[in-house]
């Protein structure tokens, strides 16, 4: 904050030698003396719960993308062409770091999260009374965005991050669980997944050899009563075989008969399953 201020034409000097001659010292006077340009920048988003040192560290970065980008010879003044990148770093940081769950990163995103509540303040203080869905609604119309994304970023707002580690009941004396406790998922683990899937396959392969067993009459009453996802009736095999429907019964009873012996024959291990 001691630094000196810089006058347009030393400003312009020092912007040149780095631009031009990549000079580290003329860089350093550039900004060194803009640094509280970036505190009070930062200062600005101190509101939102982050570290203040966290948020002029980010500043600076942002100042030092400035200084890398900038043209002296349009005749702007550097600090007005780096409050943009000092800000613009600073919200980005806040963005990534408010929330362990990522916000969006559109530009209507970040006005309506950096801006809901000024203007939420704004519209309370008019004087009129409104519901939440109004004041939505002119909010979403004054930063461009859905109504939808006012009440989910309001919501956001509201509700701070929570820890699944967090005790619940009496969980701090040792008698209760934690959120994760109550986190629970009905599929099965990776491993049993994998093992269900492997061992599918193989019983898959085993039966198409034992269907090796059965004639082609059995083989395609199996086929319409058993391998198909709407099995074919008794009565419909029936009438297109030119047979009763008690003949298939006793046709297909026979044919899984077959395929079960053939089975625990090559594969003793499966005579507990079939």
């Amino acid at each position: 904050m001691k630094a000196p201020y810089l006058e347009r034409e030393e400003e312009h000097d020092l912007a040149v030698r780095w631009r031009q001659d990549r000079d580290q010292q003329a860089l350093h006077l550039l900004t060194q003396a803009h640094m509280r340009l970036v505190i009070a920048v930062a200062a600005r988003f101190r509101n939102f719960g982050l570290p203040m040192q966290d948020l002029i560290q980010e500043g600076h970065v942002g100042l030092l993308e400035a200084a890398a980008r900038f043209e002296p010879e349009r005749q702007v003044r550097f600090s007005t062409y780096a409050t943009w990148w000092i800000r613009a770093s600073i919200q980005d940081y806040i963005l990534r770091n408010w929330s362990i769950v990522r916000g969006g990163t559109s530009s209507a995103q970040k006005a309506l999260f950096f801006n809901l509540r000024r203007l939420r303040a704004k519209l309370a203080q008019s004087g009129t009374t409104r519901s939440d869905e109004e004041m939505h609604r002119e909010i979403a119309l004054a930063i461009g965005v859905s109504s939808n994304d006012v009440a989910l970023m309001a919501a956001r707002l509201a509700g701070p991050d929570t820890s699944l580690n967090v005790p619940v009941g009496e969980a701090e004396t040792g008698g209760g669980s934690d959120r994760m406790d109550f986190l629970v998922d009905s599929q099965p683990l990776p491993d049993e997944a994998v093992g269900e899937s492997i061992d599918s396959e193989r019983r898959l392969k085993w039966l198409r050899q034992a269907m090796g067993v059965l004639s082609e009459r059995e083989m395609r009453i199996l086929k319409e009563r058993r391998l198909k996802e709407n099995g074919a009736t008794l009565e419909a095999i029936g009438e297109r075989l030119g047979i009763s429907k008690e003949r298939v019964r006793q046709i297909e009873n026979r044919a899984l008969e077959k395929l079960k012996i053939a089975l625990i024959r090559e594969h003793p291990e499966m005579a507990a399953s079939v």
